[in-house]
């Protein structure tokens, strides 16, 4: 009897698949979903890149 366990499953980074035997030990899902949303949000209000994040 054996099983496997998978990195992103163990991260939260994918929450679609949830197996009875997989404990979660963080959410990533939501904290890279809540980053790309800021980054978007940045980059449209132009706040990034700011005079110090350009060349």
């Amino acid at each position: 009897d054996g099983q496997v366990l998978v990195l992103h499953d163990m991260l939260g980074i994918t929450t679609d698949f949830s197996p009875r035997f997989l404990r979660r030990y963080l959410d990533l899902e939501n904290q890279i979903t809540g980053a790309v949303e800021q980054y978007c949000e940045d980059v449209r209000s132009g706040d990034f890149p700011n005079q110090d994040e350009s060349y």
